[in-house]
């Protein structure tokens, strides 16, 4: 597995707008795209910092995962995100060494991307995203 960088930091917030105008009046970022995912129960809004991304999530949905972690942990860094060049081959070799994941095969994320999880108790506490971009 080879990782190409950081993608982004997603960040469990319980109000978009709130957070927003933290990010963007008191840090001076400047928000990008915005998206719903349905399929994660959340909306998504993308603020560049530097090669990265910070990604806002804001869960639609107390019973989906971002609205469990809030419900237990509160708002907050939820994952780091690394991106790959070959997620499938990544998930394979994590899998084959006896890492725990959350995703055996690669699913659709926020814009387009391909992803997949792997548990906290494999990361040292952190939750891990994989993705692959599109290139």
């Amino acid at each position: 597995m080879k990782i190409l960088k950081i993608s982004h930091i997603g960040i469990a917030v319980e109000n978009l707008a709130e957070a927003l105008a933290f990010w963007e009046k008191t840090l001076g970022l400047e928000a990008g795209e915005r998206e719903a995912v349905p399929s994660m129960s959340l909306n998504v809004a993308k603020l560049r910092l530097g090669e990265a991304d910070v990604e806002l999530l804001e869960s639609t949905d107390p019973g989906g995962p971002v609205g469990r972690f809030i419900a237990a942990r509160g708002p907050g860094i939820h994952h780091i995100c690394v991106e790959v060049d070959d997620l499938a081959g990544a998930l394979a070799e994590l899998k084959a060494a006896g890492y725990r994941l959350l995703d055996e095969e690669p699913r659709q994320g926020a814009g387009g991307a391909k992803i997949a999880f792997v548990h906290p108790k494999s990361c040292g506490g952190v939750l891990l995203e994989l993705t692959e971009r599109r290139r």
